[in-house]
């Protein structure tokens, strides 16, 4: 069956592509080397996992999605377990977290089930699809190379430190998109699914079973938009296709 042309924007990490398990890898890592430098205090993984949340949402928000601000997470928190009971820092640990943090982003990139098959399944149906994706350009178009996404997004690769309602507006004027039948496929509720209600466009949310925190927001409706929230990446298609078959029912009914 043929679907008139929609434009598909899609997230990288975590939409196409594994990425917050590899920092829940290092973050334990972190936890254990916290606990064994802070022995003599008891400090519990929780209140660990506490600080460096809060450290890290608050340096997000303000730096974005640099890659020295993760590692320095680390550091940071480190730093304030250190002056709460009188620890002495150390260069030494300093450079230890900061090697860790970094480590993140040298794993092997793994796709999300599915990836291939939706992506091929859009691309066949005739829709166009963009890549929308936050982070470093280095870092990210390693990505893109390893999993040969060009050979679906072409030259509509878009790569933004701040992934928000702007860096999506600029997308979609850039490329006179018509807002009717554009869609973001994300993982995020902050920086896919709000800025896609915000800007008028449908959006498809790819639940996660474990939610970081900086991504939870409310969200605001927009009577000009519609929300579908899915469990798996493979269910992209549908969503839209059955969309698209109830819009053109209610307009034949009305």
């Amino acid at each position: 069956m043929s679907y008139p042309k929609q434009h598909i924007l899609f997230d990288l990490d975590d939409t196409l592509v594994h990425c917050n398990k590899y920092f829940d890898l290092i973050l334990s890592h972190f936890f254990d080397l916290l606990q064994e430098w802070f022995a003599a205090h008891n400090l519990t993984k929780n209140t660990i996992r506490e600080k460096q949340i809060e450290i890290d949402v608050a340096g997000v928000h303000q730096l974005g999605f640099a890659s020295e601000h993760f590692p320095q997470s680390l550091i940071d928190t480190y730093h304030f377990f250190s002056e709460q009971f009188g620890r002495r820092i150390d260069s030494r640990d300093e450079q230890e977290l900061r090697s860790l943090g970094r480590s993140v982003y040298e794993q092997e990139i793994e796709p999300y089930p599915g990836m291939v098959e939706t992506l091929n399944s859009l691309q066949k149906a005739g829709h166009s699809l963009y890549l929308y994706t936050g982070g470093e350009q280095v870092i990210q178009e390693r990505k893109i190379e390893q999993m040969k996404l060009a050979n679906y997004f072409d030259e509509r690769i878009y790569i933004r430190q701040h992934k928000n309602v702007e860096a999506l507006e600029e997308i979609i004027q850039m490329n006179s998109l018509d807002r009717s039948i554009t869609w973001m496929i994300g993982n995020s509720l902050r920086t896919d699914v709000s800025p896609a209600l915000a800007a008028g466009i449908h959006a498809v949310y790819l639940k996660q079973p474990k939610e970081w925190i900086y991504n939870m927001v409310e969200l605001q409706k927009n009577v000009n938009s519609v929300m579908y929230t899915i469990q798996k990446l493979t269910e992209v298609p549908r969503v839209i296709h059955e969309s698209i078959q109830l819009h053109q029912q209610k307009r034949t009914l009305g």
